[in-house]
C-alpha cells in the first residue's frame, strides 16, 4: 500500500494543496469555515473528477471533506456506505464532533481494517517524535485509544498532547484516504 505519496489526479492535488498539508484544516473538534470556492470546485468535480480510479471513492469523497472540516459534508455520505471504509470515516467524524461514545460505536462496526499495520507503524514514528508526551501504544493499531487521547488533548488547547493527538489525526486520515484513493483491482 502506498501512502502520503500517491500521485492524486491533478484536481485532487490542487485542492490538497490549497490546504497546505492538511495542518490548518484538521483540528480535533468541530468544523471550520473553507472558502467557498474549495467547497464549490469539490461539488462540481465530483467523484469521477476527483477520484476517476479510486478503490473506495464514495469513501474517499467522504474522507476529503474531513480533511477541509466539512462534518455534515461527510457525516452526508460516510452514514450511507456500509463498508469498513465508511465505517471508519464515520468513527473519526464523529470523534471531531466531539461524540466519542458515537465515534467509538462506528468503529466498532468497523472492526479490524486493512490499514491499522501501516497506521500502528506511521504512528510509532510519530510518536517517537514527542518523548515528553505519554501514548500507550501497543502491538496493535486501536482507534478506541486515540478518541480518548484525543478526548484528553482537547482539555488542553495548545499543549504537547493536543499537537500529538493532531499529528496521529492526520497521519490516519492520509493512510485511510490513500487506501480509498488507490486504484481498485
Amino acid at each position: 500500500m502506498k501512502t502520503a505519496g500517491m500521485k492524486y489526479a491533478p484536481e485532487l492535488q490542487e485542492l490538497l494543496g490549497q490546504a497546505a498539508g492538511g495542518k490548518e484544516w484538521m483540528p480535533l473538534a468541530g468544523s471550520v469555515d473553507v472558502p467557498g470556492e474549495v467547497k464549490a470546485k469539490i461539488h462540481r468535480l465530483g467523484i469521477k473528477g476527483l477520484f476517476p480510479k479510486a478503490r473506495y471513492p464514495e469513501a474517499a469523497l467522504s474522507g476529503l471533506w474531513l480533511y477541509f472540516s466539512q462534518l455534515d459534508e461527510s457525516h452526508r455520505i460516510s452514514q450511507d456506505l456500509e463498508t469498513p471504509e465508511g465505517s471508519y470515516w464515520h468513527g473519526i467524524m464523529h470523534r471531531r464532533e466531539p461524540d466519542a461514545g458515537n465515534a467509538g460505536y462506528w468503529f466498532r462496526q468497523m472492526g479490524r481494517h486493512a490499514v491499522f499495520p501501516a497506521l500502528l507503524e506511521a504512528a510509532q514514528e510519530v510518536i517517537a517524535k514527542h518523548p515528553g508526551v505519554s501514548y500507550p501504544v501497543g502491538k496493535q493499531w486501536d482507534p478506541y485509544l486515540l478518541i480518548e487521547f484525543c478526548e484528553k488533548a482537547r482539555q488542553r488547547p495548545g499543549s504537547n498532547e493536543e499537537k500529538l493527538a493532531m499529528e496521529l489525526q492526520r497521519v490516519e486520515w492520509q493512510i485511510l484516504f490513500d487506501y480509498c484513493v488507490e486504484p481498485g483491482l
